[in-house]
């Protein structure tokens, strides 16, 4: 019996990682201090995004997403069945309904072709948004989503939660990186530990979009500004004295307005320091995924009982490797049993309890419900040994033979 256990993910803590978090501990901002814009000025040129805006996780990001967005009661959203269930819960969070879509057996994506065919069948345009989800790190095609969005007046909001310093090649032969705000309206980011980027928590949202992100910037506070020219009382209501000077022509610098109902979904000071220490060697981490996913995919290609599997994809990510496999409960317990971890992404969100609720039953979306039947995510995180994934290797093949 292995004495170290093998996760299927894990952080990377170093101590330069550790000496940011501590310089702003003993600094004399924990909160909204200098390191969230720094954060969010480095983290929007890693993607090539315009701008960036820190929350506290991905979740809030989504949320946050959802309300600048517009949606509202009535307003029906298509996403991936494929996916942790925040993806499709921040329609609901602001009373949308949602419409999954089945994937692609291939890629594991939503399958554009499926989309289509719902957005045709929706005669009165109640759908007004798309979130397609960089599933295991793999890049959405979001050139031809924005082609079948604008078709049908459809904003798009990539979740991208897997995916940072992925890409896909678009029609012209250039790399679009995930988040970068050509094709999405919106995208999001997770620094959950398992990820890429580990802040302990936090998310990033990034676009292009000036109106957009500015209403973000106050969505993110409580739906408050500080901006005197967006303010909207009158200059001796923000005073609040009962003798105004005809002379007084600016707002006091106390003054705020709440012109928006927000919430406080801030990142702190602490946080972003920890994941700009980290984004620095984000591309090394990628690198050396990528070289975990190759091991794995010569492994397993010539090998009769793995039905399929990430494999090896230009852009990919890979926050996630998965095998598709018979007997995915045998080999999972089989694996548990040495000390390796191995995980199961996802449980399709349609067959949740809460979204049973609203009619989505087993046989809607049979893809995604094949694809369940036999995946399972083995490890892959950048500081997996060599020999741990040999290991990981042995232990699946000796499974089968």
């Amino acid at each position: 019996m292995r004495q170290n256990p093998i996760p299927y993910g894990r952080q990377n803590i170093t101590d330069d990682d550790i000496d940011a978090v501590i310089e702003v501990l003993k600094s004399v901002y924990l909160t909204q201090g200098p390191k969230i814009q720094e954060f969010e000025t480095t983290f929007a040129d890693y993607v090539g995004s315009k701008y960036a805006v820190a929350v506290s996780n991905g979740t809030a990001a989504l949320h946050l997403n959802a309300i600048a967005l517009g949606v509202k009661p009535g307003d029906k959203v298509i996403t991936t069945p494929i996916t942790f269930a925040a993806s499709a819960n921040c329609v609901r969070y602001c009373g949308g309904e949602v419409v999954f879509a089945d994937i692609d057996p291939e890629t594991y994506l939503l399958d554009i072709n499926k989309v289509r065919e719902i957005l045709e069948k929706d005669t009165h345009r109640e759908i007004k948004g798309i979130i397609p989800v960089d599933f295991t790190g793999r890049a959405v095609d979001l050139e031809a989503f924005r082609q079948l969005a604008d078709e049908f007046d459809c904003w798009i909001m990539e979740d991208s939660c897997h995916s940072p310093g992925g890409f896909f090649v678009d029609s012209k032969g250039e790399r679009q990186h995930c988040g970068n705000g050509k094709f999405a309206d919106l995208a999001i980011f997770s620094f959950h530990p398992v990820k890429h980027i580990a802040a302990g928590e936090g998310g990033m949202i990034t676009t292009n979009d000036d109106a957009l992100y500015h209403k973000l910037l106050d969505l993110r506070t409580h739906g408050i500004t500080k901006d005197s020219s967006k303010f909207q009382n009158t200059i001796e209501t923000a005073i609040g004295d009962d003798i105004v000077l005809s002379n007084v022509e600016t707002y006091p610098n106390w003054y705020m307005e709440m012109q928006d109902l927000g919430y406080n979904y801030r990142l702190t000071d602490f946080q972003a320091a920890l994941g700009l220490s980290q984004l620095k060697r984000a591309n090394t981490g990628l690198n050396r995924r990528r070289n975990i996913a190759k091991t794995y995919f010569d492994e397993f290609k010539n090998k009769d009982y793995i039905k399929g599997q990430s494999g090896v994809i230009d852009g990919h990510a890979y926050h996630l490797y998965v095998v598709e496999v018979e007997n995915r409960l045998g080999l999972y317990n089989h694996l548990r049993q040495h000390q390796i971890f191995a995980q199961i992404h996802y449980i399709p969100c349609h067959l949740m309890p809460y979204y049973r609720s609203f009619g989505w039953k087993e046989g809607d979306l049979p893809n995604a419900e094949q694809y369940y039947k036999h995946c399972i995510s083995l490890p892959m995180y950048p500081t997996l040994k060599e020999s741990e994934q040999e290991f990981v290797i042995d232990k699946v093949n000796e499974f089968y033979t």
